[in-house]
C-alpha cells in the first residue's frame, strides 16, 4: 500500500479495481489507486471515508473511474446508478476542493450517453445531442453535465472523456467480446462443447484497445482544455459478429454460433461509430494497436486465466 508521503503528487485513479483501473496502476508509474491508498475498497456514495484518505495524500491530478459501467445492472437498479455514478461524483469533487486540490480531475463519462442517432448522423462528434436511453447513459450524462458546472465555479480543472467500447485483458465477461473469447478459449481447452451462445451481434460499435484508451487519459492531463469534452474512439465501425469471427480464426476454433434472446438489450442502437478528430487535433493522439493485437491478447488472458 503507497505510504502517505509515495502518494503526493501522483495521479489518483478511482475504480482502480477495475478493468481500466488495473491497467491504469500497472502502465503508468506515476498512479495510485484510491483502494490503494486506504487499505480497502472506497464507496465514493460515502463522502467521509473519501476525506479521510484525501486528507492524507495531495494527488496531482485525479482519473474518475469508479461508478456502476454494466448496463444490465443499472437497468436492474436505476435508483442505485444514479447514487454511485451522480453523487458519488459529486462526492468526490467536494471532497477533493475541502481537501485542498488545485490539479485536473479527469471525468471519464461513455460515449453511451449519444444515445440515439440516426446513419446520417454517424460518426458521433462531441457536438451531436445526447438522447440517453437507459440508467447508466442518464447518469453519465447528468455528470457531465456536474463536471462542466465544477469546471466554470470549482478551484481545480475538469476534463471529460466521452470513450467508446474499450477491450483487452483483464476486462469482464460480463461484456460480449471478452465474454465471446471467453467461451471461445474454453472450447479451445475442452471445457465447453463447441457452441458459441451470442445475443444481438449484428449491431456495430467502435471498438478501441485498452492501451489505446489509457493513451488517449493521458494526453488529456497533459492537453485537454477546462471544461471540454473528447471522445476517446478508434474511429472505426465494426460490428460484433465480425470480432467474433476474428477471434475464431485467431484461436483456430470452430463453434456454432446460437442466438438467445436473455442475451439481446432493449433499446440498443443498431449502428455506432465515433469521431476522435477533436482529441487528435488537440493533443496530437491516434490510436495505436490493430484490432487483431487486441483480440488476441484478450483471447490470451482467458487461456490463461482457464488454465489456472
Amino acid at each position: 500500500m503507497p505510504t502517505e508521503s509515495t502518494a503526493l503528487g501522483m495521479r489518483l485513479v478511482t475504480g482502480d479495481a477495475g478493468f481500466v483501473g488495473c491497467h491504469a496502476l500497472q502502465n503508468w508509474p506515476q498512479a495510485v489507486g484510491l483502494a490503494q491508498c486506504a487499505g480497502q475498497a472506497v464507496d465514493i456514495r460515502d463522502k467521509a471515508a473519501l476525506l479521510r484518505v484525501l486528507a492524507k495524500i495531495a494527488p496531482k491530478e485525479v482519473l474518475h473511474l469508479a461508478g456502476i459501467s454494466f448496463v444490465p445492472d443499472a437497468l436492474k437498479n436505476p435508483r442505485l446508478t444514479y447514487e454511485v455514478n451522480f453523487l458519488g461524483t459529486l462526492n468526490l469533487l467536494e471532497a477533493l476542493a475541502e481537501t485542498g486540490f488545485t490539479g485536473r480531475f479527469l471525468f471519464v463519462s461513455s460515449g453511451d450517453a449519444y444515445g440515439l442517432a440516426s446513419e446520417n448522423e454517424l460518426p458521433l462528434c462531441e457536438t451531436h445531442p445526447l438522447r440517453p436511453r437507459n440508467p447508466y447513459a442518464v447518469s453519465k450524462a447528468a455528470t457531465e453535465a456536474l463536471c462542466y458546472q465544477w469546471s466554470q465555479m470549482g478551484p481545480f480543472e475538469v476534463i471529460v472523456a466521452r470513450p467508446f467500447n474499450h477491450i483487452g485483458p483483464g476486462q469482464s465477461a460480463q461484456f460480449a467480446i471478452s465474454d465471446f473469447a471467453r467461451q471461445i478459449a474454453e472450447i479451445a481447452a475442452g471445457r465447453r462443447e463447441p457452441v458459441l451462445r451470442v445475443g444481438n451481434i449484428d449491431v456495430t460499435r467502435d471498438f478501441s484497445d485498452v492501451r489505446d484508451v489509457l493513451a488517449a487519459y493521458d494526453a488529456l492531463f497533459a492537453s485537454g482544455d477546462n471544461g471540454a469534452i473528447y471522445n476517446v474512439c478508434s474511429g472505426v465501425e465494426r460490428s460484433v459478429r465480425s470480432l467474433l469471427e476474428r477471434l475464431l480464426q485467431l484461436a483456430q476454433v470452430q463453434a456454432d454460433v446460437r442466438h438467445e434472446p436473455s442475451r439481446w438489450r432493449p433499446a440498443e442502437q443498431p449502428r455506432v461509430c465515433a469521431s476522435h478528430e477533436k482529441l487528435s487535433a488537440r493533443t496530437g493522439w491516434q490510436p495505436a494497436h490493430q484490432i487483431d493485437d487486441t483480440l488476441l491478447r484478450l483471447f490470451e488472458y482467458w487461456e490463461m486465466e482457464i488454465g489456472k
